[in-house]
């Protein structure tokens, strides 16, 4: 999902997005250990794209506060 379509959701739904990538990243750590999981680099996609929800969230939350 990109930025632009996370900037169009409320909080509560990034909250919800933010919630699914971590259980898909807590999924994808799994299928690791296990050496189940044939691409690693969607581990850092996973990461990268939880920590842009959570900007986007916090970004939302101080201009809230103003």
């Amino acid at each position: 999902m990109n930025t632009e379509e996370l900037r169009q959701k409320d909080a509560a739904g990034l909250e919800a997005e933010i919630k699914s990538l971590q259980k898909a990243h807590f999924n994808l750590r799994m299928q690791k250990a296990t050496q189940q999981l044939n691409n690693t680099a969607t581990l850092g996609d996973t990461r990268r794209a939880i920590a842009r929800a959570k900007t986007i969230l916090a970004e939302k939350q101080r201009a809230a506060a103003k």
